[in-house]
C-alpha cells in the first residue's frame, strides 16, 4: 500500500466494495494474470443481517473455481425446498432437488464468512491487494475518462489509478453518485424488519420459508438461532416505535410461530430490531468510459427470493469474462463495458419485473377462502421446481473462463 500521498498507486483494475461481487470479480480478474486494487470502505466483512444466501448456481462457480469441497467445510446450513403458507397450510414454494448443478440447495452462511473465504483465495494471488478502511472521496479524470478514485486510506488521502474502476459498493453507492449516474427507481411497498430469535432443542427442523398465518413473517435456520424478517408497510417505523415493544410483540405475536414471552426474551428493545429498507432501482446506463457498475450498485433488488448476491456474483463473472483479454492488450472500450450491461440487463429486468409482481400480490386483501391464484398454484405440480430454477440458478448462468 502506497503510504506517500505524492505517490499514485497503479493498478489495472480498481475495484470499488469489497463485497461479494468486488471480491469475486478481483478473485477472476488476478487469477487471469491482472493487477486488481479492492478497496473496502470497512475495517472487516462482520456486519449482521446482510445477504446470506449462496445459491446453487454461485456454488457452481465455486466448484468450477476448484474449491468447492473446502468452502463447504466451513459452517453452514442447507435448504433442499423453500417453504410458505397459503391459506393456513404449508406449501412447497421451490424445490432445488432436480436443478442441474453440482450443489441442489441453498447454503445459508454469514456473509462474512463467505468473503473471508473469497478474500483468502485471492490473496495467494500476486498481482491482488484487498485494501480495508479505505473510503473512496471521488473519481479521478483524464480526458472526459475515468482514470482512478481518490480515497482516505486509514485518515490518509491516496490516489488509486487505473485502467478501469468498477463500482461494487451496493444500493448506496458513492461511485455511481460521484459518476453522476441515472437511476431508475421502482416503489416497492414494504419494508423488513430482522431479529434474532434463539434456538430451542425442540424447534421443528425448519430451513426458511414463510411461518405463521400470515405471508409477513420468514424464518431461516442460522445454526443455534432463527433469523426472522417481519414485513411492515413501508415507512411505518417510526409508528411502530411510538407505539413501544409490548404492542410490537403482540404484533409479531399474531404472525410468528413463537409464544410472546418466548418473542420477549430476544426482543427488549428496539436496538434488537434492524430495518432493512426495500429499495428496487437499476441503472439507465451501467458504464462510461473507464467506468464500471455491477451488482447492487447497478440494480438493487428486493429480499424476495435472496437473489440479490447471487445476481451480483453473475454480474462479476460477465463483467471478468467480457473485459479480461481487453485489459491484457490495453484496448478496453466502453463499448466492452456496455456489452456487460447488455448481456446481464435481461436476467436483471426479469428478476426484478417478478420481484414486483409478487410485492403487488402480496398486498391484496386476504380472503377467507383461497383466491384463484393460491388455487392454481396448489394444483400445479411444477410450479415448486420452476421457482427453484429461478431462484437458484436463475434466467441464465454465467460460467467464468479459466
Amino acid at each position: 500500500m502506497t503510504t506517500n500521498t505524492d505517490r499514485a498507486s497503479v493498478a489495472s483494475v480498481c475495484i470499488v466494495g469489497g463485497g461479494p461481487a468486488g471480491l469475486m470479480l478481483g478473485y477472476l480478474l488476478a487469477r487471469q494474470g491482472i493487477d486488481v486494487t479492492v478497496l473496502e470502505k470497512h475495517r472487516d466483512f462482520l456486519r449482521d443481517f446482510r445477504g446470506d444466501t449462496i445459491h446453487p448456481s454461485t456454488l457452481d462457480i465455486i466448484w468450477q473455481l476448484g474449491f468447492l469441497d473446502e468452502f463447504l467445510a466451513l459452517p453452514h446450513q442447507r435448504a433442499e425446498k423453500l417453504y410458505g403458507e397459503i391459506n393456513g397450510k404449508e406449501t412447497t414454494l421451490a424445490d432445488f432437488t432436480h436443478l442441474p448443478t453440482q450443489c441442489k440447495f441453498i447454503a445459508f452462511m454469514p456473509q462474512w464468512d463467505f468473503l473471508n473465504f473469497i478474500a483468502s483465495k485471492a490473496a495467494l494471488l500476486p498481482n491482488f491487494r484487498l485494501i480495508h478502511n479505505a473510503q473512496v472521496l471521488s473519481l479521478r479524470e483524464d480526458k472526459c475518462q475515468v482514470s482512478g478514485v481518490l480515497a482516505e486510506v486509514n485518515g490518509e488521502t491516496q490516489h488509486f489509478d487505473a485502467d478501469l474502476v468498477v463500482g461494487c459498493d451496493g444500493r448506496n453507492s458513492i461511485v455511481r453518485e460521484q459518476a453522476g449516474m441515472e437511476i431508475r427507481r421502482y416503489g416497492t411497498p414494504r419494508d423488513v424488519l430482522w431479529l434474532k430469535i434463539n434456538k430451542c432443542p425442540d424447534d421443528p427442523q425448519w430451513s426458511m420459508g414463510h411461518r405463521g398465518p400470515k405471508k409477513n413473517f420468514i424464518m431461516i435456520d442460522r445454526g443455534d438461532y432463527w433469523q426472522c424478517g417481519y414485513s411492515i408497510p413501508k415507512d411505518s417505523l417510526d409508528a411502530l416505535k411510538a407505539r413501544g415493544i409490548p404492542p410490537f410483540l403482540d404484533l409479531l405475536t399474531e404472525v410468528s410461530p413463537f409464544e410472546r414471552e418466548r418473542l420477549g426474551e430476544d426482543i427488549q428493545r428496539w436496538d434488537d430490531v434492524r430495518l432493512l429498507v426495500i429499495r428496487i432501482d437499476r441503472l439507465k446506463q451501467w458504464a462510461k468510459p473507464g467506468l464500471l457498475c455491477i451488482g447492487d450498485a447497478a440494480h438493487a433488488m428486493s429480499p424476495i427470493g435472496g437473489v440479490g448476491v447471487n445476481l451480483a456474483i453473475q454480474d462479476a463473472v460477465a463483467t471478468a469474462n467480457i473485459v479480461t483479454q481487453p485489459l491484457k492488450s490495453g484496448r478496453l472500450t466502453l463499448r466492452h463495458l456496455k456489452r456487460i450491461q447488455r448481456r446481464r440487463a435481461f436476467a436483471t429486468w426479469a428478476t426484478q419485473s417478478l420481484q414486483i409482481m409478487i410485492s403487488k400480490v402480496g398486498q391484496k386483501p386476504r380472503k377467507r377462502a383461497p383466491s384463484r391464484l393460491e388455487s392454481w398454484l396448489r394444483g400445479r405440480k411444477f410450479i415448486p421446481f420452476l421457482f427453484g430454477r429461478l431462484i437458484g440458478v436463475g434466467f441464465y448462468r454465467e460460467i467464468p473462463k479459466l
